[in-house]
């Protein structure tokens, strides 16, 4: 699948310098660009992105104005926002609009790619770097109980929800409640992204994902 992406930044040589990184990369399309809330509305009126990587700071508003507008009526595009990380506000305000990820305006281009097609594939779903500290930040405590983290073990070692639940001697309903609460906790909506989430957050080791390839692992939560 060929990503297209639009991107909304009013800085000329910003909007320039990720046309050109899209431009790099086979599996990434540039459809199109835009400066400023209102060429970034008509744009997406008439055309169909894959993703949207939109500027927080845009010349005549918020970008997440758009980003707020755009998900109400299209939950199936990507939307990438691109900010300052001066503190965890942006971050947050861009999870509690449903974008589906966050990036610094300093971050390596490496870390906008895996953005961009996070995005691309589960627009749904939030990602963020360091977005398990944020939110251990937000809470003021750890992330995850410690029954949420024995949860994950599991999930990590292959186990299906009936299978936890038998585990931890937990009815299936409950194994089920912790397992959809981790997955909110770690911006996934199943145990493929909780998993790599965990993974990026060091919430588990590389080493520990070997179990996953258990023919278990691919069984979806029940």
């Amino acid at each position: 699948m060929t990503i297209r992406v639009v991107v909304v930044d009013g800085h000329t040589l910003c909007r320039l310098g990720l046309a050109h990184v899209v431009r790099a990369h086979p599996d990434i399309e540039l459809a199109g660009e835009a400066d400023s809330l209102a060429e970034g509305r008509l744009w997406l009126e008439s055309g169909d992105p894959t993703v949207v990587v939109i500027a927080r700071r845009l010349p005549d508003g918020d970008g997440l104005t758009l980003a707020s507008a755009l998900r109400t009526v299209r939950p199936d595009v990507g939307i990438v926002v691109m900010a300052p990380r001066d503190g965890d506000d942006a971050l947050f305000r861009a999870m509690d609009l449903r974008a589906s990820a966050f990036v610094d305006e300093a971050a390596p281009v490496a870390e906008l790619l895996a953005a961009i097609r996070h995005a691309a594939v589960a627009p749904l779903s939030f990602t963020a770097s360091d977005l398990v500290g944020a939110l251990r930040r937000r809470r003021g405590g750890d992330l995850l109980s410690a029954r949420e983290r024995e949860v994950l073990a599991l999930l990590t070692n292959g186990l299906s929800i009936a299978e936890i639940a038998r585990t931890m001697h937990l009815s299936h309903s409950t194994a089920k409640t912790y397992t959809a609460r981790l997955y909110e906790k770690l911006g996934a909506t199943n145990r493929a992204q909780a998993l790599m989430a965990a993974l990026r957050q060091g919430l588990i080791r590389p080493e520990e994902m070997h179990a996953t390839d258990h023919p278990k692992a691919a069984m979806t939560a029940r």
